[in-house]
């Protein structure tokens, strides 16, 4: 048996200041994500996604062509969720995400410290965002994950 994905209680995703986050996602996310998108997505939605392919249409892919590791951050908090391409390569990662239609990552790039699924395979931070699902396929766990929440600019920036 697996020790991932790590589970948490439904008690993450309780109501807060700003729907089941503490704050509204940040002012300027990476790769033009829209914000009005990303809020509604990240804070006001437990179930519902940004629509499919829609990473395609931001800057995500023109920006990240050389293929190293990529740190993906909470759009509300700036705390890293995901480090990706690991244990793959930049084309396995792009071609995954793109026949799924969201960015798609596996147990050895989420960053266990700030992410937890819960039981119904919804994919949180610890802080409240929605993040997308836990829909595992015959490699394993695979965490389909909206881009808009994961477009964040590190906390210490």
């Amino acid at each position: 048996m697996s020790q991932y994905p790590i589970l948490g209680d439904e008690s993450i995703m309780s109501k807060k200041k700003h729907g089941t986050s503490d704050a509204p996602v940040q002012k300027e996310l990476r790769w033009k994500c829209n914000n009005e998108t990303a809020d509604s997505v990240c804070n006001f939605n437990r179930h519902y996604a940004e629509h499919s392919g829609y990473f395609l249409e931001t800057s995500f892919l023109n920006e990240n062509n050389e293929g190293k590791e990529i740190t993906f951050y909470d759009s509300v908090t700036g705390k890293p969720l995901f480090i990706a391409p690991k244990g793959r390569t930049w084309k396995e990662f792009v071609d995954e995400s793109k026949a799924h239609g969201w960015p798609s990552f596996r147990d050895e790039e989420v960053v266990w410290e700030n992410v937890r699924a819960l039981g119904d395979g919804e994919a949180v931070s610890l802080t409240g965002t929605h993040l997308g699902h836990n829909l595992p396929d015959k490699k394993g766990n695979r965490y389909c994950i909206n881009l808009c929440s994961v477009a964040g600019k590190p906390q210490d920036e």
